[in-house]
């Protein structure tokens, strides 16, 4: 993704994984190949090869700059984690944080890190191994968590602590210790120019974060969507959305409101080039890539 200005706020992508493939079929459970090779035109070769069923996803973080504070929203995967052997995310070895620095901050730079969610490639680099052990990334950081989001991994942990491939254990247990968590409401407002939204489906406590500033406006979406498809087809939830019936509610409420509002989208998983906005076409709507 290119850099994105709104207003006076400057937003990066701190890239993990550029592309990565997966089956429609298993990924999209509720999709028609029909109805995906009909796009295929714009579909590919960045978002999908349309013959082999594949579509594409790409992990990415956040970094955002207003004029009060530096923000990382999603550190996807992390480095050195146990991921139950998933080849994509176990044991990564990736250039994450060069990446980061790469744009100008350092990790004592960082001010606040917010997660839309609790899935492990959204809170990997909450931590990072050393000497051993787990320890905050970010050490001058508050770690945000939507607390519908955080009492329901806890409660999961305590039912079973390998919940999740252990990530509460790895990327969210270790800032808790370290005094750097606080819990917020879903509706939380940072400051006047960032605030979230609740957006329960693909998991109970999965946000929204708007930002807002001299008149312009963008929203992370985090995985409302994950393929642009779903922007055409937001029936279609994806295989991890614990609830698919309401993450299709949610992420229908999610298109045509931003088809009306205007507001630039930044995913969590579109490939470059990643940014842009929703517009209604006859029935259903379409994704514009902005600097495509």
């Amino acid at each position: 993704m290119q850099q994105q200005i709104i207003g006076d706020i400057r937003i990066d992508t701190v890239l993990e994984i550029s592309s990565m493939a997966v089956r429609f079929a298993e990924f999209l459970p509720g999709s028609n190949a029909e109805a995906i090779q009909a796009e295929r035109a714009w579909l590919e070769p960045h978002f999908a090869a349309v013959d082999q069923g594949l579509g594409f996803l790409a992990f990415h973080s956040y970094l955002i700059r207003t004029r009060h504070h530096t923000i990382l929203v999603d550190t996807c995967i992390g480095n050195d984690k146990n991921r139950g052997g998933v080849p994509a995310f176990h044991q990564l070895r990736s250039g994450w944080l060069e990446h980061l620095q790469a744009h100008g901050v350092a990790p004592e730079q960082v001010d606040f890190v917010m997660c839309t969610h609790m899935h492990s490639d959204h809170v990997g680099w909450n931590t990072r191994l050393q000497n051993g052990r787990w320890v905050a990334t970010f050490p001058n950081a508050r770690y945000l968590f939507a607390r519908r989001e955080f009492e329901h991994r806890e409660r999961a942990h305590a039912a079973d602590p390998a919940a999740g491939f252990g990530m509460f254990v790895d990327s969210v247990l270790p800032v808790v210790a370290s005094g750097q968590s606080q819990l917020i409401d879903s509706d939380f407002a940072l400051d006047d120019q960032l605030q979230l939204e609740p957006a329960e489906g693909h998991t109970p406590g999965n946000v929204l974060i708007h930002l807002r500033s001299a008149g312009a406006a963008a929203v992370l979406s985090g995985d409302v969507l994950h393929h642009p498809i779903q922007v055409m087809y937001p029936e279609w939830s994806s295989q991890f959305c614990e609830d698919p019936l309401m993450s299709a509610t949610c992420r229908r409420r999610f298109v045509e409101t931003l088809a009306e509002r205007g507001s630039l989208v930044l995913p969590a998983h579109f490939p470059a080039p990643t940014a842009g906005r929703i517009v209604r076409q006859g029935a259903r709507w379409r994704y514009e890539f902005v600097g495509a």
